[in-house]
């Protein structure tokens, strides 16, 4: 097939657009959306200057969302003063797995100079993620440990990098999967606070004192554009799943969300602008009936932000220790 705009050859189909594009087309389509959200989501507060510039730090994964996610900002913003981006990644202990995406981590950061901060779980928490799978105390999946243990590490370490805004690499696909799953467990609260805490545009949000605000600017683009952006670009990314994924319930409204894309193009899309518009809505009525969420305060023993004496991350680690 021939690309719609230039009659080239065409290297995809957007079935949910109809939209033949060829290589230079479908590159300049995937940087126009990223480059369209953050403009939309206020990614970029008038008020910042070279004098005070915004600090972007980028959770770089080495898998091909982030490696996009950054590739792209950087091409727009990195000659900008009023922006500095550094890229934050984690070490979990996983052999042969983290090790490999690291190296693609630490090669993007230096194609890109960007300035690149490593932090691990076995460093930072005294446990590998190995182990964890091998022991587990708690009798939980292996991507229960982790998510609680890297979303505290993101946050603290952004937070001790002066973030303004932390930065990751959702895309359409995983959006639209954590829609559908609140919505199919009725969690009309977690809904209301997911506009809040990533998918608003920023002037509509409700600030937090407690936590460093997050966007996703690469959350209108699908997970197979994404990868096929990266490699027409020959980015450097690893590519491989985590051998202890295992997302059940995740994995099984990823078949669905396929399956009824496959039938119905565009129903992701359809799915993640009516699931924003309604979380806005229900983000307004719970901060009207004063549901502020739970009162945050210092764990006792990390000093991160929790609703109980001792955070979460700090009860697995307890567990994992004795076990």
């Amino acid at each position: 097939m021939d690309c719609d705009r230039c009659g080239a050859d065409a290297v995809m189909h957007a079935a949910y657009s109809g939209a033949h594009l060829c290589e230079s087309h479908f590159r300049e389509s995937v940087e126009r959306r990223v480059r369209r959200r953050v403009r939309e989501d206020d990614l970029l507060p008038d008020d910042a200057t070279p004098d005070d510039p915004e600090r972007w730090v980028i959770g770089l994964s080495g898998g091909k969302d982030s490696v996009v996610l950054a590739t792209v900002l950087d091409e727009t913003f990195a000659e900008d003063p009023r922006i500095e981006m550094v890229a934050l990644s984690i070490h979990e202990g996983i052999e042969g797995y983290r090790d490999a995406s690291l190296d693609a981590c630490e090669q993007l950061a230096a194609d890109l100079e960007m300035r690149h901060e490593v932090v691990s779980y076995e460093e930072e928490l005294g446990v590998r993620m190995d182990d964890v799978v091998e022991d587990d105390p708690e009798g939980m999946a292996a991507c229960a440990y982790c998510g609680v243990f890297r979303r505290d590490l993101l946050e603290t370490f952004a937070a001790d990098l002066g973030a303004d805004k932390l930065l990751t690499g959702h895309n359409l696909d995983d959006e639209a999967q954590t829609a559908l799953m609140n919505f199919f467990e009725g969690d009309v609260a977690q809904m209301a606070k997911h506009f809040d805490a990533s998918l608003g545009p920023f002037p509509e949000r409700r600030e937090s004192e407690h936590f460093i605000p997050r966007a996703k600017p690469l959350r209108d683009v699908p997970e197979k554009e994404v990868a096929l952006y990266c490699h027409l670009r020959d980015l450097p990314s690893h590519m491989a799943e985590c051998p202890h994924a295992s997302e059940a319930y995740r994995g099984e409204i990823q078949e669905l969300l396929l399956e009824m894309e496959e039938r119905h193009p565009g129903v992701r899309h359809s799915i993640m602008a009516g699931y924003e518009e309604l979380s806005g809505i229900l983000a307004g009525e719970y901060r009207e009936d004063g549901d502020g969420g739970p009162d945050l305060s210092p764990c006792d023993n990390c000093g991160s932000k929790t609703a109980r004496d001792v955070c979460r991350k700090c009860e697995l680690v307890a567990a994992i220790d004795a076990a």
